[in-house]
């Protein structure tokens, strides 16, 4: 992979009613970008691309002024909000066609911009994938830490290829970026995505610090609902594990059946009215388990077939040479 000296550098950043943290985000990002202008690791003429994700607050706002302050700011407003990995991917795909390289990171900026610095030198190295890694989780709260723990080792166990402690803070090449374009799936998994791409990547570590402002978009029902997509979009294993199961409470209601003929003949039968409840809750509640993660792999696939926009772009600003486009 020919490489250039200075190549051109996006950092993507998708916003979500940011309007407390932005103002100090875009400040420290651009701190970032100027220091490595000056020490010539990338072009001057790199950018920063923050992605407003149909915010309801004064977040879009903020980017209009922004953009108008500073030649090296752009700005994509989505129609609506479609979730955060939808609007990371509209960023990287709008990037792409700007830039050699991007950078994805959010706007809350608890992932280290300085790490962005050795990102940039792993690609000069050869690398068109770069993840950004937690070298530790000693800040998080023990349950958050036991839960992502189990998380990725569950994922490991279903057959899902994923970079522990890693999650959207990466750095992408043009051509591998230009790849996961390829890649035309409604619901979407970057995590897991991207380690499907090849290519020759390397990791950097961080230690992951405190959000300066504004609260969490991330609470615990959406985490579980992206796990959830990580899984059934990666995995046909839980369908397996079905199968073994229905086999299991088969094998179970035959021993069954054996225990009540011989009690039978034995003379030892009473009306058994507990164990027989217990065993229609349980049957049933396997059914219904059963018929549920069915139903979301059957909706998945309804979701993929129809083949629907992942996201609407409504406005775009951009300059070239300090001029819109």
């Amino acid at each position: 992979m020919c490489i250039k000296m200075r190549d051109r550098l996006a950092i993507v950043v998708p916003c979500y009613n940011e309007e407390e943290v932005l103002p100090m985000s875009i400040e420290t990002l651009m701190d970032t970008l100027s220091r490595m202008i000056s020490e010539h690791k990338i072009a001057p003429n790199s950018f920063l691309l923050f992605v407003n994700d149909g915010s309801r607050d004064k977040t879009w706002t903020i980017l209009k002024e922004a953009y108008t302050g500073y030649d090296n700011i752009f700005a994509i407003q989505l129609a609506r909000n479609v979730g955060h990995q939808n609007a990371l991917l509209a960023g990287l795909c709008m990037a792409k066609e700007h830039a050699d390289m991007v950078v994805s990171i959010d706007a809350d900026l608890q992932d280290d911009v300085n790490a962005i610095g050795e990102m940039v030198d792993a690609y000069r190295d050869g690398c068109d994938i770069v993840y950004g890694v937690r070298s530790s989780r000693k800040k998080d709260s023990f349950f958050k830490r036991q839960s992502a723990q189990m998380f990725y080792r569950f994922l490991s166990i279903m057959g899902v290829e994923t970079v522990y402690n890693h999650a959207d803070f990466r750095l992408m090449s043009k051509r591998a970026l230009e790849e996961l374009s390829k890649y035309e799936e409604s619901n979407l998994y970057l995590r897991g995505m991207i380690p499907l791409l090849g290519y020759q990547t390397r990791e950097v570590l961080y230690e992951r610090k405190e959000r300066m402002a504004g609260e969490s978009k991330y609470p615990l029902k959406k985490m579980l609902s992206l796990a959830f997509d990580g899984i059934t979009s990666f995995s046909t294993k839980p369908i397996t594990m079905i199968v073994t199961l229905g086999v299991t409470v088969l094998l179970i209601c035959l021993l069954a059946a054996v225990y009540a003929f011989v009690s039978y003949y034995q003379g030892n039968v009473e009306k058994g009215w507990t164990s027989l409840i217990l065993s229609i809750w349980f049957i049933g509640g396997v059914q219904l388990i059963s018929i549920g993660i069915i139903g979301e792999y059957i909706g998945k696939i309804y979701k993929e077939v129809k083949k629907r926009p992942k996201y609407n772009i409504e406005t775009f600003l951009y300059k070239e040479n300090g001029e819109d486009k």
